[in-house]
């Protein structure tokens, strides 16, 4: 196998088993408390019965998976890391979505809006212990040291995703957000979790430390050109195709990179902090600031972006002179991730 899908065909039902696992109600009084995160992985309907909803892409436990065969470990000794990226993905979702006020989240209302608040918080905190607890199963398969490691790279990433989610959350109240800071930002939000995915899986794959740390760039710049892509999808992809709305990022006047590369553009940067700076936006402005954002220049310029930290991304492979079929799988993994249409 060297194509992604294929190996994706052989992971995700061991993933998706294992999850479900993870996350069974232990007694009928908790049961609906589960059943949330369910609903959240696209396992329960609204009314918490079982369904085959959207449940996002798993890329981030793929890449896991694929790096640890990559480097010659086993699916096996990996499975709990992958659960574990998962789920504390999952997690900062759910936290987003409330602290992002977002009503839906893959086409389907967000907990928050279904069950409220606070319990939206505690599942979401629920989420990310069973994410951390999870790790220890490694413990069947790798050396105490190695399950230590592990342990440590969770930690810092976890402590990356909400450094992320701070300045995201801060640029929503200035106008006066540079490219660097915003590239800060979801190195943070984005792009460690996505690095820490390839180099766990690295780790417990056995690979050396020159290895684990190309790949672990690898993931880094695979992140930021997927969180690009993201933007450019935000406010150009056809929603038919993405899930959500494409004029919410706009409506919302989320700063993301287009729009940042807009602000500071020397003719139309003005009209857009005017704008940006106004009452709020409605549906009738949506093709208004799109256009003014193609004058621009904000898509094209994103596009190159992107591709620039693709080709980084693919460098730091090349680095470890690696042929098997998983790092092949990787290599065709990051070419579907940018560029895609969804």
């Amino acid at each position: 196998m060297s194509s992604y899908r294929e190996y994706m065909a052989s992971y995700l039902p061991r993933l998706e088993k294992y999850m479900q696992e993870v996350i069974a109600p232990p007694a009928p009084d908790v049961a609906q408390h589960y059943e949330m995160m369910a609903y959240h992985l696209g396992w329960r309907d609204e009314r918490l019965q079982p369904a085959q909803a959207k449940a996002g892409k798993r890329v981030r436990p793929l890449l896991c998976l694929l790096a640890c065969e990559a480097v010659g470990g086993t699916v096996e000794a990996a499975l709990p890391a992958a659960v574990s990226i998962e789920l504390l993905h999952n997690f900062s979702l759910i936290h987003d979505d409330i602290e992002d006020n977002s009503p839906t989240r893959r086409g389907r209302p967000t907990i928050w809006r279904l069950w409220g608040i606070p319990q939206a918080i505690n599942v979401g905190d629920a989420m990310f212990s069973l994410a951390r607890r999870v790790l220890h199963d490694l413990s069947a398969w790798h050396r105490p040291e190695r399950v230590l490691e592990a342990f440590r790279l969770f930690d810092n990433v976890c402590v990356a995703l909400t450094e992320g989610q701070h300045l995201d959350m801060r640029f929503e109240e200035t106008l006066e957000v540079s490219e660097a800071a915003y590239l800060r930002m979801i190195e943070g939000k984005t792009a460690a979790l996505i690095a820490t995915s390839v180099e766990m899986g690295a780790l417990l794959g056995d690979a050396t430390a020159p290895v684990r740390q190309a790949y672990a760039t690898f993931g880094r710049y695979l992140g930021l050109a997927f969180q690009i892509e993201d933007d450019i999808l935000g406010i150009w992809g056809e929603e038919v195709k993405t899930g959500k709305s494409t004029a919410s990022d706009i409506l919302t006047k989320k700063k993301t990179w287009p729009v940042i590369y807009g602000l500071h553009h020397p003719q139309v940067g003005p009209r857009l902090r005017e704008l940006y700076a106004g009452p709020p936006f409605t549906e009738k402005d949506v093709p208004y600031i799109q256009a003014l954002l193609e004058e621009a220049g904000a898509r094209q310029a994103a596009e190159a972006l992107a591709t620039q930290f693709h080709r980084q991304a693919l460098a730091a492979l090349d680095e470890t002179s690696i042929t098997s079929p998983a790092h092949m799988a990787l290599r065709d993994l990051a070419h579907a991730l940018v560029g895609r249409e969804a």
